[in-house]
């Protein structure tokens, strides 16, 4: 129980980095407001450390 929860996590941490990076960089060209896309930025950010440190952590179990 606990893999299938942890493989859900993960995709939906790499979902919501997907769109998020989609988001951010075809922003400007769909006329997005400046915030808009730097909160798009800095989820992306947040979902690649949330990674990062999910990674680190299975390596070290």
């Amino acid at each position: 129980m606990n893999d299938s929860k942890s493989v859900l996590v993960t995709a939906s941490l790499w979902l919501v980095l997907l769109v998020s990076a989609a988001t951010n960089s075809i922003g400007q060209f769909a006329g997005m407001d400046w915030t808009f896309r730097m909160i798009a930025g800095a989820v992306s950010v947040v979902c690649i450390v949330l990674l990062i440190i999910r990674y680190v952590a299975k390596r070290r179990a």
